[in-house]
């Protein structure tokens, strides 16, 4: 067996009896992680996008692979630990998550949970030790982004949010377009993110759970014009709430439409719906017009401007692979992430804000 120089040097501390503080399996581990080439990837919450994409996605990397789940569901446990050949040493429920800290095989801690539980895992899962990854949205308030952001800190370990657009070709190319001022400067955008849901008791109708369609699809629409326009908004304009079906849609929003402000009078109208099927981005520029459509599919994400085309095609789960392959790079390298917590907090704050214009009928500095 080859062992770096770290690990051999607190081997040697350790036979030698030199340095108390080594007798720590907490400095076993530190440098048992230096010589990894692949991270181990424990996935908490084993729901929809992690079946049927994080899993996949994770058996075609280069630098993470499956290494562990969290489950409230024994039967899931078990399905998963056969499929995936997971042995039980590395596998948690929630009463036992804390537990994780102890595991080597475990580099990262990826949050795939209702909004409402991402601050309470990835606080639990920095201080056990983990670099966590979070599932969009971040939270639910900004003081949560915060909080998560101060625990990672404080441990010493890297925070990603999951916006997978961040690491995709189409995305990255339209983004260099406008931060390049290849068509000139941008004058407005417009974008819109949303399906038709036909869940009725789901999560994303329960708002004590993160529900809402500005939570769930509406920071797609929220990165759009942030990333389409290359700047940050300065002021929610105007904004409104709607449902046609109120039956499901109490106290949350199945439809969203809101004016953001940025600098130099650049305005984005942007829209998030449970109730129809939308899917664009549209980047008005001195020099011509930039359209994504569609601009946030899990593939097929393709545009046009009078530069050409937009397209560079993959197959799914192509991009949620990437992600986590960037990210664990990152990770390895010591490099910082590229879509960090306070790139989540930014649209959490949006989101707040987009909710009081809402409410108040009234424009909304941030």
């Amino acid at each position: 067996m080859t062992f770096t120089s770290s690990r051999r040097d607190v081997l040697k501390s350790l036979a030698l009896g030199t340095t108390a503080a080594l007798f720590s399996p907490h400095a076993l581990l530190a440098a048992t992680r230096q010589q990894k080439d692949r991270l181990g990837v424990a996935l908490v919450g084993l729901g929809y996008y992690s079946t049927d994409l994080l899993a996949p996605a994770l058996q075609q990397t280069k630098n993470c692979y499956l290494a562990g789940i969290v489950t409230g569901t024994p039967s899931k446990a078990e399905e998963w630990k056969k499929k995936y050949n997971i042995p039980d040493k590395n596998i948690y429920n929630y009463q036992t998550f804390d537990q994780i800290a102890n595991n080597p095989d475990i580099d990262v801690v990826y949050v795939v949970l209702p909004p409402s539980m991402h601050c309470e895992y990835t606080v639990r899962a920095a201080n056990a030790g983990k670099h966590v990854w979070c599932e969009k949205p971040m939270a639910m308030t900004e003081q949560e982004c915060r909080e998560m952001i101060a625990a990672c800190s404080k441990n010493k370990k890297k925070l990603a949010i999951g916006y997978r657009l961040q690491h995709e070709p189409n995305t990255q190319e339209y983004m260099r377009i406008v931060n390049q001022k290849l068509l000139g400067k941008v004058e407005q955008a417009s974008c819109g993110a949303g399906y038709r849901e036909s869940r009725t008791n789901h999560w994303k109708q329960t708002k004590e759970l993160g529900g809402g369609a500005l939570y769930d699809m509406g920071v797609y629409s929220i990165q759009g014009a942030r990333l389409g326009t290359g700047l940050e908004p300065i002021a929610i304009a105007s904004a409104k709430i709607s449902t046609t079906r109120p039956e499901i849609y109490t106290d949350i929003d199945e439809t969203t439409v809101a004016k953001l402000e940025f600098p130099g009078g650049v305005v984005a109208d942007i829209k998030t719906s449970f109730g129809e099927n939308i899917n664009y981005l549209n980047i008005a520029c001195e020099k011509g017009e930039i359209k994504m459509e569609p601009f946030q599919s899990y593939a097929g994400v393709k545009g046009s401007s009078p530069l050409g085309e937009i397209n560079h095609p993959y197959q799914v789960p192509w991009q949620q692979a990437k992600q986590v392959d960037d990210d664990a790079m990152a990770i390895m390298q010591n490099k910082p992430m590229l879509v960090p917590g306070e790139e989540g907090l930014r649209d959490i704050q949006i989101v707040e804000a987009i909710y009081k214009a809402a409410e108040s009928g009234q424009r909304v500095k941030l």
